[in-house]
């Protein structure tokens, strides 16, 4: 039981974390789409930022197969990696597999043409597929993979490689934070052009160039292939908008990433073109990218004619409580002014209209909740809402349905809300992926919601284990769960290991909170002391962080000195066991916001480097900076940005290094390090080496 608790706070301390990195990643892309609808076209900030909101842009198909011809790439002789030849056969998809495993690579020529076909094969994939156990014994469904390819491997160890016989469906997030996200893509497609019937695959919430930018996929890609990276992801866009939204197995079973809401309408999601748009004589494609952002409103005449019609009257009737639940599941995103009241405004005018409309962002929401887009029709902003749903949705043990404002997007929908929607589709369980589970899987509702994940070791090697499921004629799971990593198999030093993570990643935390910490201790300490009890310290931190933690379990390894139940605050800071930059030359401020918004500040600095070269000139490194500045409502000086810009320059080139900036200013455990010196068992042991032991 003690051991359970201690796996749970240290659990709770990794998801909270990794669902505030996503939530801060919706309010970014909303925050720059609202400067990109709202500046002029010729302003330099626009013109920084404006390419990433291209992917709506309306190009024939024939137009993009021109672009994204491989034909005249040449493989060379001594290429010693896989080849292929179209039309694949199980053979080649297997030695893709081999190849992969032995750390090959496979040649940009090749990339692109398997990637083209997979292209040209889901262009003509309905948005819900349904497929039947009649055809096989048993069905093997998969759960988010995430770059891991050893997950993937054990999977096909266990359980086989696709084939006639055997089919597989595989719920979404395929890519992002493990390290082979491209290797896996390409194996599943594949396999999905060599048996297209037997071969299922669910389009996740990070299936989006948008949550690639910050969780490691672009980057990936690059870093991979640096002279065709761009031409791979602009093709990896078009593939993942054209992959279908979810799996019906047999009539009775939804497979879907995230899940469902209280308006979530099968019908409507499976009879929408979202990839035509245009009028009779000129038609051309346009899809959801990204779903975090819908299509120009220029396309609006096509929804009046197109989506319309597809709309029931009664859904139409109800629209403004449908639109009044929703408004809120995409986080800080509502109808903007128009754009002329902005011509001609820098971006250092334009921050007080931000930081005000960012303050006010939830009033306004509530507000406007009855609104539609401007330029959309209402149907449209349904459809577009049920797509967020499906993509981005948790279930929550309560009744009801509420905006999802804990990862920023989607919706939470509790027991009721499946009854209604398995009654109204004539289903009896939901399958969906999207959370992390300790045993790989986890059912709730009832045991009619399932959720399944597949990635091991997800958190920290040890953390959770990855599971799939087989599913035959009676549609009844059976699990098979595993962890692919052999450094698992010792329980006391995995949980250890699991445990000692969690508090460095809470302690790094801590510290680069530190100005806003103190102001809060600060409150409490009306006097002027320097202490403040246990508790106040535990009120000040949980308002400071925002991280659903029971902090009064986990301030025994937090607080290592506490006399009389009373903390010395300004000691607590100084005995933290992190280990920053010698950085006394560069202002203190600027190292926090470094410190604390590190994943928001790289995934600017990708945005800005347009050119995928992983270095950018000083003039955009500021432009960066100062974007940044207005996103957080403060302000940061251009003396204090010129610092920074002369001592990260050490090559004295005019130019930074994204990779090499971002390293030097990583925050370090002190008693990670002194513990990989030694290399001693004994020091894992120690008291601040597990999470707190609730009393008997």
């Amino acid at each position: 039981a003690r051991m359970e608790m201690r796996r749970r706070y240290a659990w709770n301390i990794f998801q909270s974390i990794e669902y505030a990195g996503q939530q801060d990643q919706i309010k970014l892309y909303n925050f720059l789409g609202y400067l990109v609808d709202n500046f002029t076209p010729s302003s330099t900030e626009r013109n920084l930022i404006s390419h990433i909101f291209r992917e709506n842009e309306v190009c024939r198909d024939t137009e993009w197969e021109r672009y994204f011809d491989y034909r005249n790439i040449e493989v060379p002789e001594i290429y010693s990696g896989p080849r292929l030849s179209f039309p694949l056969d199980a053979d080649q998809a297997a030695d893709l597999v081999e190849a992969f495993r032995n750390k090959q690579q496979l040649h940009s020529h090749y990339v692109l043409q398997l990637l083209v076909e997979t292209w040209k094969l889901l262009r003509v994939l309905p948005n819900i597929t349904r497929i039947s156990t009649c055809h096989s014994k048993e069905i093997t469904i998969c759960g988010d993979l995430h770059g891991q390819l050893e997950d993937l491997i054990l999977i096909f160890y266990k359980n086989g490689m696709p084939s006639l016989e055997k089919p597989y469906v595989f719920n979404g997030d395929f890519v992002d934070r493990g390290k082979d996200s491209i290797e896996i893509l390409l194996i599943l497609f594949a396999f999905l052009l060599v048996y297209p019937g037997e071969v299922h695959l669910n389009r996740g919430n990070h299936e989006d160039h948008i949550i690639n930018l910050r969780y490691g996929f672009t980057k990936e890609v690059l870093g991979k292939y640096k002279m065709h990276g761009k031409r791979i992801l602009k093709l990896l866009q078009k593939i993942f908008s054209w992959l279908p939204l979810a799996t019906v197995i047999d009539q009775k079973v939804l497979i879907v990433h995230g899940g469902i809401s209280d308006t979530t309408d099968l019908a409507l999601v499976a009879r929408v073109d979202r990839h035509r748009v245009g009028t009779k004589k000129k038609k051309k494609a346009t899809n959801y990218v990204s779903a975090l952002r819908p299509p120009k409103k220029r396309f609006s005449h096509f929804v009046r004619s197109s989506v319309d019609s597809e709309v029931d009257e009664d859904m139409m009737g109800s629209k403004y409580s449908i639109l009044n639940r929703r408004r809120a599941s995409l986080t800080y995103f509502r109808p903007f002014p128009f754009r002329e009241s902005f011509q001609c405004r820098s971006l250092q005018d334009f921050s007080a209209t931000v930081a005000r409309t960012m303050e006010e962002e939830m009033e306004v929401r509530r507000r406007q909740a009855a609104l539609t887009y401007p330029g959309y029709s209402l149907s449209y902003t349904i459809f577009y809402y049920q797509i967020l749903d499906l993509l981005w949705s948790d279930p929550m043990m309560p009744n009801g349905c509420m905006p999802n404002e804990v990862r920023g997007g989607g919706c939470y929908w509790g027991p009721n809300v499946t009854e209604e929607f398995l009654n109204k589709h004539n289903l009896q369980l939901i399958i969906r992926s999207h959370e992390c589970k300790q045993d790989g899987y986890e059912f709730c509702h009832n045991r009619k919601v399932l959720t399944i994940f597949s990635a091991s070791n997800y958190y920290e090697v040890g953390s959770n284990r990855g599971a799939f499921i087989r599913l035959g004629p009676d549609l009844v799971p059976y699990f098979i769960q595993y962890q692919a990593n052999s450094m698992t198999r010792e329980m006391s030093v995995r949980q250890r290991r699991t445990e000692h993570s969690a508090l460095k990643v809470l302690r790094e935390q801590l510290f680069s909170h530190k100005s806003d910490l103190l102001s809060a201790f600060q409150e409490y300490d009306k006097e002027n002391t320097g202490l403040i009890s246990l508790n106040d310290w535990g009120s000040a931190v949980g308002k400071v962080l925002h991280l659903d933690l029971p902090w009064r379990m986990l301030r025994s390894q937090l607080i290592t000195t506490a006399t009389d139940d009373m903390l010395d605050y300004n000691n607590w800071f100084r005995n933290l066991p992190i280990k920053e930059p010698s950085c006394e030359h560069i202002e203190q401020t600027l190292l926090e916001t470094l410190y604390r918004h590190r994943s928001t500040l790289e995934t600017i600095f990708r945005i800005v480097d347009t050119d995928n070269s992983g270095v950018i000139s000083f003039e955009d490194f500021c432009q960066t900076w100062k974007l940044l500045s207005v996103y957080l409502k403060m302000e940061i000086s251009e003396e204090a940005i010129n610092d920074l810009v002369v001592s990260t320059d050490t090559n004295k080139d005019g130019s930074i290094d994204i990779d090499e900036f971002m390293e030097s200013f990583r925050l370090v455990d002190r008693n990670m390090l002194e513990r990989g010196k030694k290399e001693q068992p004994q020091h894992t042991t120690g008291r601040e080496g597990g999470l707190p032991v609730p009393p008997q």
